[in-house]
């Protein structure tokens, strides 16, 4: 059986769950393209800034840094430009982690929605498994006997395609949606771990003045 017979035999509920599932995806592509695009300007960005670091030029840092627009480049210009006007490591810290806390809702946005679309995806294959069995009791008290068992063969051919079809959807965009918190988890952390740089920097620069 193809695939257009496979969703026609399945009756309606297979639509909604085909859109479900094509929606997921988009979110799933469009997450991981995004996230795979910050990762990797953030590498680039600490690559040029470490070393400005590294000579104490803060101030250099700091051009760099709002010259450029990944997460990276955000949390250092709330960072060093803290530090440029003097202000204590307590004052840093807090104007690093504030630059990341603005950070984290961009990474996370529309990630939760895949799980979402999971579980409607879910529950359209058993409300279509319902329908189906509606439909075959109906059949069996309503039709001619000789026309019984093909109505009763179609009916649980819907409540079965749509079960199927529901699970076939749900699981790959459960495994998407684990996936995507571990990869946002990963580039949050390597964001934290650069801000826990760039104030250990700031305090030897400090302590070498």
């Amino acid at each position: 059986m193809n695939f257009i017979a496979f969703i026609q035999n399945g009756g309606f509920f297979m639509y909604p769950i085909l859109l479900v599932g094509a929606l997921g995806i988009a979110i799933v592509v469009e997450r991981y393209l995004f996230l795979s695009r910050i990762k990797k300007q953030n590498q680039s960005l600490w690559a040029q800034v470490q070393p400005m670091l590294n000579k104490g030029d803060t101030e250099a840092a700091l051009r760099t840094a709002k010259q450029d627009d990944s997460e990276v480049g955000r949390v250092l210009d709330y960072g060093l430009t803290t530090a440029n006007t003097g202000a204590d490591m307590d004052h840093i810290e807090s104007a690093l982690e504030e630059g990341l806390l603005e950070s984290i809702p961009r990474l996370e946005a529309r990630t939760s929605y895949v799980a979402t679309f999971a579980n409607i995806a879910t529950l359209l294959g058993l409300l279509g498994t319902v329908q189906g069995l509606i439909q075959a009791f109906e059949s069996l008290a309503n039709a001619y006997p000789a026309l019984k068992g093909d109505l009763l063969s179609a009916a649980i051919s819907v409540a079965m395609n749509t079960t199927a079809f529901g699970l076939a959807v749900a699981i790959p965009l459960l495994l998407a949606y684990t996936f995507l918190q571990n990869y946002t988890q990963h580039v949050i952390e390597s964001i934290e771990m650069i801000s826990m740089k760039v104030q250990n920097q700031i305090r030897q620069l400090r302590r070498q003045a």
